[in-house]
């Protein structure tokens, strides 16, 4: 596989744009072979949404976060990965039970287990009453979904270390919060660049805003591609 083809393996560009024509254009501008179809396109365009890209030979990372009773979650993990989704995920935080369902539900497209929000740091849980800190959660998270079948969990770059530790080598790791050096963070609040997640254990790394917003977003798409060689 040549020196380009590899990292863009390891990116996920997510499509976090109001219209299915938008999300098309800028995938067609980066010729990007991975994407993520998050839940503003997904609720704006529905499953055409998921449909196109594969359709065009991209693969998918539907990431619909879902959260609910297992029976329900199982349902609608069937009917999302009729549409061709090669990931989709769900919150680790709803259990076990939930996990098993949504496996049990995505036959073939793979579940990845969300462990802990980016956007949220020691605070943000503690005020929740939660009392791990974001790495012991995320690693607790992160075991309970793999052990409950996930094929891999979504995690900061900065639990990626512990997450591998944890899970073994065959699980998935993929990493959203990912900026350069000097790029805004956002609402991110556990951020780091992408050679950084990568050199934790991440698989793939997540990176929507840096791109879209970019005065030149293909520019932006292939510096993130040198960082991830």
């Amino acid at each position: 596989m040549s020196s380009i083809a590899e990292p863009a393996r390891r990116l996920f560009v997510a499509l976090d744009l109001p219209s299915l024509d938008e999300a098309l254009a800028l995938a067609e501008l980066l010729d990007a072979p991975r994407v993520k179809v998050g839940l503003e396109l997904f609720c704006a365009e529905g499953p055409r949404a998921v449909a196109a890209f594969v359709e065009r030979g991209r693969e998918v990372f539907l990431d619909l976060k879902l959260h609910d009773i297992p029976e329900t979650v199982c349902r609608a993990a069937e009917a999302a990965s009729r549409h061709g989704a090669a990931f989709l995920t769900v919150h680790a935080s709803g259990g076990r039970a939930m996990v098993e369902a949504a496996v049990q539900g995505a036959g073939r497209c793979g579940v990845l287990a969300v462990t802990v929000l980016t956007s949220l740091d020691r605070v943000d849980l503690q005020v929740d009453g939660n009392p791990l800190d974001p790495v012991a959660l995320c690693v607790r998270r992160a075991k309970l979904a793999i052990d409950a079948g996930a094929r891999g969990v979504v995690c900061s770059p900065r639990e990626a270390a512990q997450v591998r530790a944890a899970v073994g080598p065959g699980a998935l790791i993929v990493t959203p919060g990912v900026r350069s050096i000097g790029a805004a963070a956002g609402d991110q609040k556990r951020v780091e660049t992408p050679s950084a997640a990568l050199a934790a254990g991440a698989d793939a790394v997540v990176v929507g805003r840096p791109i879209r917003d970019a005065a030149d977003p293909r520019a932006a798409y292939s510096a993130i591609l040198k960082e991830l060689l």
